[in-house]
């Protein structure tokens, strides 16, 4: 998977796709809204078994507390935690749809380094052209088709 210009290009298809309010940064860090730069492993997939059926059989449901940490004081920064949580964190199991499927990658991760960002996940988007904290959103049914494709060994190449 490489991001252009005009979207995300995947075995030979181009997927309109947005990224951070920050754009697409070299020099990544907690709450700035980038995209960063580089070549991310996927190192998994989570589904909410209650709206969706599982996308692949590596696909781990999102359970009711889900979380993941967002705390770069915490020890448990950028990582996926469980209610409750002493330190901040987004809730992965939405009353949205956004993260009804999400991608993870390895940005920053399992070895956080404080400060550089929490999670880049690909996930659903709000709406077309409607930017992320610093993830990258697709349309739901592109999302779909990526998710069956993909493997543990795919890369996800942004360049600056």
């Amino acid at each position: 998977m490489v991001l252009t210009p005009t979207g995300l290009r995947f075995l030979g298809r181009r997927f309109p796709c947005t990224t951070g309010r920050g754009g697409v940064v070299a020099d990544k860090r907690e709450g700035d809204g980038g995209t960063p730069v580089g070549a991310h492993q996927i190192v998994g997939m989570l589904y909410r078994p209650d709206r969706i059926a599982p996308p692949t059989a590596w696909a781990v449901p999102i359970g009711p507390g889900d979380l993941w940490c967002d705390d770069p004081a915490h020890e448990d920064y950028n990582l996926m935690v469980r209610a409750p949580h002493p330190a901040s964190h987004e809730c992965l199991r939405r009353a949205d749809p956004l993260y009804d499927l999400v991608i993870l990658t390895d940005w920053n991760w399992p070895r956080a380094i404080r400060r550089r960002g929490s999670a880049i996940f690909l996930h659903r988007w709000r709406r077309p052209g409607y930017p992320t904290e610093g993830c990258m959103a697709f349309d739901p049914a592109h999302l779909s088709w990526i998710a069956r494709r993909i493997t543990p060994a795919t890369r996800l190449v942004v360049r600056g």
